[in-house]
């Protein structure tokens, strides 16, 4: 069976399971299952046909399984947000929509050599700092749940360091692609440009109290920085950094203190700062073992009141503990990283350093971002307020992650061509 004949048998599953999980929760609400459940099932399989047509088109060497693995984890999200609030889950598959619109367009537009987005690398990252300096604007920035990292224009409102991230990836693989032998001597004016961006990149994330964005944009520096490198002394430099600036922020920014003091011992303030993470522990301990079945979970009380705070965003993956249990959830965090192996897998097969970087910053970030979200729920790191990639609900969100598995599939392609050829 060829590649692109395995992918649509894998898409054609994922169909059959979102039709399940739509099912599993009309049942759980009005013990019959209605044709609207059969009617989402079939317009997200539809969306996602486009999305494989317009892949066996452009990328007919791609690795197989990224846009599958995708399609699940967007569908257990859609789902879940489903049961939540069925009107988010309309707005929810809008943005899906349209973020397949921008994985087939980057797929067309990039398809006969992206390595041309390596030309305008210093273009990318000036426009990152761009992006993420918005939200800081008067007039225009807004806050949502402490972080000013929302830009409202009229009626319309996004989040621009979903772009941003992936901006400074595309930068940084093309200067480390660039430098990698000069900066593995460790000469200092050769991390000039490198540190300016990134100075400056940290300093707007600070200004705008986004903590979670610049740890996750952090990471990825440094573990491209150790791709491009193979120093570790960069990496624990880094980590050093790092670790001293956290104490500073500590020392300045009320909101860290509060959430570093909630991730010790939340029940100091369980009413205050420790409630959404004592609630989600809650939630996740009800679940069991085998989990109380989609649409049937609690989350809201008696009155109608939401027991966990920004359930379908920050906190989806509690909701989904609860309903799936210890065995749906740990097989959700499988998904994850199955498509971690196969993007490292990509960065692995690809030939020149562009292509290696990109993909490897683009998989790290997903796996980085993957961690935080769900680290701080379970309380291994400080609760930071970023997505849970595919399944939260917001469409800065989906939009980003559907124009990452596009640059995921174009490296593949390029990759698994050029071994073919071999």
């Amino acid at each position: 069976m060829s590649a692109r004949n395995r992918e649509l048998a894998n898409l054609l599953a994922v169909g059959i399971l979102t039709g399940l999980g739509f099912a599993s929760v009309y049942i759980a609400r009005s013990a019959e299952v209605s044709s609207e459940s059969l009617s989402y099932a079939a317009f997200f399989f539809a969306l996602y046909l486009a999305a494989h047509v317009v892949a066996r088109l452009t990328v007919p060497f791609a690795d197989p399984y990224l846009l599958p693995m995708a399609a699940l984890l967007t569908a257990i999200g859609l789902t879940e947000i489903y049961r939540i609030d069925p009107e988010d889950a309309f707005r929810q598959g809008r943005w899906v929509a349209i973020g397949t619109a921008f994985f087939a367009a980057t797929l067309f537009v990039l398809r006969r050599d992206y390595r041309r987005l390596e030309r305008y690398k210093y273009l990318f990252g000036l426009g990152a700092l761009i992006l993420l300096a918005l939200p800081a604007l008067p007039g225009i920035g807004t806050t949502v749940n402490g972080a000013r990292l929302w830009v409202r224009i009229g009626s319309f409102q996004f989040q621009p360091g979903e772009v941003a991230k992936l901006m400074l990836i595309v930068f940084l693989a093309g200067y480390l692609r660039d430098k990698r032998e000069v900066l593995a001597r460790g000469r200092l004016k050769d991390f000039g440009p490198l540190l300016i961006i990134w100075g400056g990149a940290m300093a707007v994330l600070l200004q705008t109290n986004d903590l979670g964005s610049g740890l996750l944009l952090f990471g990825i520096f440094l573990g491209m920085l150790y791709v491009a490198t193979a120093r570790a002394s960069f990496a624990a430099a880094g980590v050093v950094l790092f670790a001293g600036g956290a104490a500073a922020v500590y020392q300045l920014v009320p909101r860290v203190r509060l959430r570093v003091s909630s991730w010790l011992d939340p029940w100091q303030d369980a009413d205050g700062g420790g409630y959404q993470i004592i609630q989600s522990t809650y939630s996740i301990a009800s679940g069991g073992f085998g989990g109380t079945g989609l649409g049937r979970g609690t989350f809201t009380t008696t009155g109608g009141t939401e027991l966990i705070p920004y359930l379908k965003t920050d906190f989806i993956y509690s909701a989904l503990a609860q309903e799936l249990g210890l065995v749906g959830i740990s097989a959700l965090l499988l998904v994850y990283m199955l498509f971690v192996v196969r993007g490292f897998r990509t960065a692995l097969l690809a030939s020149d350093g562009f292509s290696k970087l990109l993909a490897a910053g683009l998989t790290f970030g997903f796996a980085l971002q993957t961690f935080i979200i769900i680290g701080g729920i379970l309380r291994l790191i400080p609760l930071t307020g970023i997505t849970l990639p595919f399944v939260s609900y917001g469409g800065s969100s989906v939009l980003a992650n559907f124009v990452l598995l596009a640059g995921l599939m174009l490296v593949s392609n390029r990759a698994n061509a050029t071994t073919r050829a071999a």
